[in-house]
């Protein structure tokens, strides 16, 4: 009997998305290093063992980290949470550890807004199956975190992504299983002026051809019986 594939979760196709990005950095530093070049990613340029035998013991200075770097601020997703205003009492009241003082929250940060502080994604979950339930952006602004940006949907999941907000949904058809909907939109924003704006939107159908049966009707072939020959 064919069936539907399970669809990754908006959090699974957010981290995929994250990891090829990921391999494309890595595939930069190691062309920048052959051609040698050190990339605007590395640390140093490395040295090789003759260089640093022959070469006087000094001091190695330290990466400068530039004007518009940025701090490992963190803040209390938590908190973020319950004291914004913007999120309805009924999120806030269901908002509860899935175990011990685990909260089922996903917290990023990064540039989005160039405010000069670290930005915040915070991803809501459920405890059982870690399906999104909200996404929220928050921005420093004179020095308290405001809410900027939010996404209140079943199978949400927003990410960064080299400055630029990813936001992937799950889209459901009439009749779909909450473990198998019909496919997803992954939505672009990027900050203009004082607000997000939307940059590019994509869609994709999932296939229902494929899946733990395969195609309905396909049965796979019987193996030839060895000769004795």
């Amino acid at each position: 009997m064919g069936g539907l594939r399970p669809a990754w979760t908006a959090r699974e196709r957010a981290a995929s998305i994250t990891a090829v990005a990921g391999l494309a950095a890595v595939g930069v530093l190691v062309t920048g290093c052959s051609t040698g070049g050190t990339g605007s990613r590395d640390e140093g340029a490395a040295r090789s063992d003759q260089v640093a035998s022959t070469a006087p013991a000094t001091p190695t200075p330290s990466a400068s980290l530039g004007e518009g770097a940025m701090t490992s601020k963190r803040v209390d997703p938590i908190a973020l949470i319950k004291n914004d205003p913007k999120i309805g009492e009924r999120v806030k009241a269901d908002l509860k550890p899935c175990t011990a003082d685990a909260y089922p929250v996903d917290t990023s940060y990064g540039n989005l807004t160039n405010s000069g502080a670290p930005d915040v994604v915070v991803n809501l979950m459920t405890c059982g199956d870690a399906v999104g339930i909200g996404t929220y952006v928050y921005r420093e602004e004179n020095n308290r975190y405001t809410n900027v940006f939010m996404a209140e949907d079943a199978a949400v999941y927003g990410t960064i992504d080299r400055g630029d907000l990813i936001v992937t949904k799950q889209v459901y058809a009439k009749g779909d299983p909450v473990a198998y909907p019909s496919g997803e939109d992954v939505i672009t924003y990027r900050w203009t002026g004082n607000k997000f704006t939307q940059h590019d939107w994509v869609h994709n159908d999932y296939s229902k051809a494929v899946g733990d049966g395969g195609i309905d009707g396909a049965e796979p072939a019987p193996s030839e019986a060895p000769s004795s020959n």
